[in-house]
């Protein structure tokens, strides 16, 4: 059991994925700075509050009021499309710099035909087998 463990354990994926997520926590901190310190205050500026946690619906009266928090809802869903943005463009350009340079186009299927037929029309005669 142990032999098994240590092969799962230092299995080559499963290193690869410990390394992803824990640099995926160290970057979500990179990603969190970016739309608390840079896109709130943009979306603060243009709505005029940098959240919209003030929205709220309340159901009943008194002490048995109940509040549905409406807002926290919204800039949930407005951090996550942010986010997803943010990470959109990231992988976009991360991909474009790790795109292949441009293989060399090889012959045609027509260049390489007429390769054929030039070197079987410079075969000697004597060379020459008799068709099977």
């Amino acid at each position: 059991m142990l032999k098994e463990f240590k092969e799962f354990a230092l299995r080559g994926n499963l290193l690869e994925i410990a390394v992803g997520l824990v640099l995926a926590l160290a970057f979500t901190t990179v990603i969190n700075a970016f739309i608390d310190g840079i896109l709130m205050p943009l979306i603060a500026a243009i709505v005029g509050k940098p959240s919209f946690d003030a929205i709220t619906w309340t159901i009943g009266s008194g002490a048995d009021a109940a509040v549905i928090l409406i807002g926290t809802f919204i800039t949930a869903v407005v951090n996550f499309l942010l986010i997803a943005f943010v990470l959109f463009l990231i992988v976009k350009a991360a991909n474009r710099m790790q795109k292949p340079a441009p293989e060399e186009a090889g012959p045609t299927e027509i260049e390489l035909l007429t390769q054929i037929r030039d070197a079987l029309a410079n075969r000697s005669p004597s060379s020459n087998l008799p068709p099977a």
